[in-house]
């Protein structure tokens, strides 16, 4: 049966880019598939797959379906198989993962399956076996799903590396990348090919796409700053209960765990209809959450980015995303979890925590129709993933330098890689490098008759226990004192508490018993409140398309008589909120620079808003602190979010510099960034994961991993090793570019600094904190006060500002 055959049997007519798709597959053409989450992207590349079946082959795989999450592998598998009877009777269609258990595991290492789906990690894993190249050459196509979600990381390095030895094995081979959101296509596509000739399909199919915003009952009484939106509690109900599904999306796990408490707090009658879903907790549970989503019997599920990808769950209607969703990309993906099927309406409706996420509300529903779609850049030739692929490669049946050295350039990522680089790689496995030839666990590669290899097996075993490039704190097991499994925290959450104390997870109030061998042991909690716990990780930085739509709203209502113009209902919702902060400072546009100053009790604030995203201000605040103090030494203290930056100082600052610009030139921007932070340390937090990544610490065995501490304490050792005695290593160099292009953003911040040098500079002495200042405020006390003191105290600021507000106004 074809293709179009299967889907006419089924009451479908395919779309013009499902067959345009299969006829580029059945030329042996590469590509990108571009089109809306539920259009019918999966059975577009894979019945064009199984056109390029091959009968009876030396081996059986041929083809490789790519996944970034274990959890859409048992989803993607069945769809896989739908149409295997009628299309390719007698194709078999196997996973493989992290999940997958040990008998099936078996059974695929007698004989794998024709099409096997698989993550990043496995595949690598696959690569390890002695007779990979047997088993892997005849794979014919490669699909890569969700490329969007691995572009941009480490993961996607290991794909790329991984597609480069297939590809060297079957030089015909074809691959193809899906994804919903990308905003440089062209560049994606790249990427995944190599640069290699290839096509990019656009699915443009009619769905209707809705995004609206849950507006607060009381704008005028809404909060200027906070992040878990308890206020929209009652909003939120009627919003679940007029609708028979919906997924709560939340930005943090911490999040997440407060909105479920939240709901069932209120509805106690919900419990065992509304679920909870992030990647802490244990699989049964996630999997119990995903097929009660599947089946229709859970009307709610609170969720982070653990459900944001492919898996289909036709039943659920409505889509709600708690806060600001701090991207076009991540709101579009949500969007698309509701009506995912073509021709279904998607709707996703955000529900603001803050007056100001009410602007953000409407700018990324500007943005989103407007297509402003964030990029997304692949890293440059991590060394780290290098080091850890040419072992792998060595367990794999070996290599030799010289043809390695050409097949890892073919992985865009290393296109630009010299041999001095690979040389170095390969010395650091073979050798240990410059300063570890004492020590033979570091030979971990061996030329035997001409080709490279593991001779040893203990080093082969550690090896493949921490193939991977996904690297996080320590986690511990969380159980009952029955043994039943929770899920797992992070290890530097568990250690503050002490028997007794009170945490929520997994969506109950746990008290916390003893630890014992890496598994924190907890019982029900008598209290019906405890601590949140804080993943790390947990801040989402906004995007750069975001901010600027967000500024160009500002913009529009700090002109007179705005608010008669305006079309969006979240604008004239935070109209009391900007009123204010016209009234009281000025708003922030495009083209000017907001600075306010405000004197209290505490010492001289200084407030700066760029609205370049957390991680820029980070760098930005030590930057200017750094800088202002060089010539009138000073003391500052920081605080940061995405839309600004307040530098609070005991003594009172000299403005010239900032209000003529010299504190925001470029011109030794490196040297002074490095000089304005701890860079040591960030480097050194760094060079832990880079570390773990090329294999120099050992996470440890099933059931006897490392601790935190431990692995700290390894790679601390060898980042002062090398500091000292191998300062050319190259995994240091690496851990300071990335600590300058992944934490701080080194290439947003220098524009920054660029625009805000264009920028008029609008300066406000407060007299008292403005709106726009006390999120920033907000910041800085939460981590002195108690939830119910930090309250009164925003209470007494806040009515303090609209006072002088309305005093302002007065005739």
């Amino acid at each position: 049966m074809t293709p179009q055959e299967w889907f006419e049997s089924r009451g479908w007519q395919p779309f013009d880019f499902q067959r345009e798709v299969w006829a580029h597959l059945a030329a042996g053409r590469s590509g990108l598939l571009h089109a809306t989450t539920g259009a019918g992207k999966t059975y577009a590349v894979w019945m064009g797959a199984l056109q390029r079946r091959v009968a009876r082959p030396a081996a059986p795989l041929q083809v490789l379906w790519i996944t970034p999450m274990r959890a859409l592998a048992a989803d993607t598998t069945r769809a896989l198989n739908l149409p295997l009877a009628d299309v390719a009777p007698g194709w078999r269609v196997g996973q493989r993962s992290g999940d997958t258990p040990a008998a099936e595991r078996a059974r695929q290492d007698r004989r794998l399956p024709e099409a096997l789906v698989t993550t990043p990690e496995s595949l690598s894993l696959l690569l390890t076996r002695e007779q990979a190249a047997q088993e892997l050459g005849g794979v014919h196509t490669v699909i890569v799903d969700e490329w969007h979600e691995l572009m941009g990381n480490k993961r996607g390095v290991q794909v790329q590396l991984a597609l480069a030895r297939l590809a060297r094995w079957n030089p015909g081979l074809v691959v193809w990348g899906l994804s919903a959101t990308l905003g440089n296509l062209e560049e994606a596509q790249q990427v995944l090919t190599g640069g290699r000739d290839a096509v990019l399909v656009q699915g443009r199919i009619d769905k209707t796409l809705v995004i609206d915003t849950l507006l607060p009952l009381e704008p005028g009484r809404f909060s200027w700053g906070g992040h878990l939106g308890a206020q929209m509690q009652q909003p939120v109900i009627a919003e679940i209960e007029s609708s028979p599904s919906s997924l709560v999306f939340t930005n943090t796990r911490s999040q997440a765990e407060t909105w479920y408490q939240l709901l069932i707090q209120e509805r106690p009658e919900w419990a065992g209809l509304v679920a909870l879903h992030h990647g802490s907790l244990d699989k049964d549970v996630r999997e119990w959450v995903e097929l009660g989503l599947k089946e229709g019997r859970l009307k709610a599920v609170v969720a982070t980015s653990s459900l944001d990808l492919g898996v289909d769950f036709l039943p659920v209607e409505r889509v709600l995303q708690i806060g600001s969703p701090k991207g076009i990309a991540r709101l579009l993906q949500r969007a698309g979890r509701s009506g995912h099927a073509p021709g279904r309406p998607s709707r996703v409706t955000i529900v603001p925590t803050n007056t100001l996420e009410l602007v953000e509300a409407a700018a990324a529903r500007r943005a989103a129709r407007a297509g402003r779609i964030e990029k997304r850049a692949t890293p440059e030739k991590p060394l780290d993933v290098l080091v850890q692929h040419l072992v792998s490669i060595a367990l794999g049946g070996g290599f030799t330098a010289d043809v390695l050295y050409d097949e890892v350039r073919t992985a865009w990522a290393y296109r630009a890689l010299s041999r001095a680089e690979f040389d170095w790689a390969l010395a650091f496995v073979e050798r240990g490098g410059a300063s570890l030839g004492a020590y033979p666990e570091y030979h971990r590669v061996r030329l035997v008759d001409g080709v490279y290899r593991v001779p040893d097996r203990g080093i082969a075993k550690r090896h493949r226990l921490q193939v991977g490039t996904i690297v996080g704190d320590g986690t511990m097991q969380v159980k009952y004192l029955s043994g039943s499994r929770l899920g797992a925290m992070e290890e530097s959450f568990i250690a503050r508490l002490r028997p007794g104390d009170c945490f929520v997870f997994a969506g109950k109030v746990l008290e916390f018993v003893r630890t014992q061998e890496m598994t924190a042991y907890v019982k029900k909690a008598t209290k019906s409140r405890g601590i949140v716990p804080s993943w790390a990780g947990g801040k989402i930085p906004l995007s750069t398309e975001l901010a600027d739509a967000v500024l160009e709203l500002l913009a529009s209502a700090a002109q007179a008589d705005w608010i008669r113009d305006i079309e969006d209902p979240e604008m004239r919702a935070a109209q009391p909120m900007l009123s204010t902060q016209a009234r009281l400072s000025r708003l922030p546009t495009p083209k000017t620079l907001l600075i306010e100053r405000y004197r209290s009790r505490e010492g001289h604030h200084l407030y700066l808003y760029p609205f370049a995203g957390r991680n820029v201000h980070l760098g930005l605040a030590s930057l200017l602190a750094w800088r202002l103090a060089k010539d009138s030494p000073n003391t500052f203290s920081m605080s940061v979010n995405d839309h600004g930056f307040e530098l609070l100082s005991a003594e009172t600052v000299d403005m010239a510099a900032l209000l003529d610009k010299r504190a925001f030139d470029t011109g030794e921007l490196l040297a002074d960034v490095l000089a304005s932070l701890n860079s040591s340390e960030l480097a050194q937090r760094r060079f832990r994961e880079i570390a773990r990544v090329s294999g120099l610490v050992f996470t440890g065995y099933p059931g006897a991993p490392k601790t935190t501490r431990q692995l700290q304490a390894s790679s601390g050792l060898f980042y002062d090793v090398f500091r000292k005695y191998d300062a050319g290593n190259l995994l240091l160099s690496q851990a300071e570019g990335e600590v300058l292009s992944q934490e701080l953003d080194i290439r947003r911040l220098g524009a920054t600094l660029r625009h805000m040098s264009a920028q008029r500079v609008e300066f406000v002495e407060l007299k008292v904190p403005s709106p726009f200042s006390l999120p920033l405020m907000v910041e800085r006390f939460r981590e002195k006060l108690s939830n119910e003191k930090l309250a009164d105290r925003l209470a007494r600021i806040i009515r303090d500002a609209t006072a002088e507000a309305d005093h302002d106004t007065r005739p």
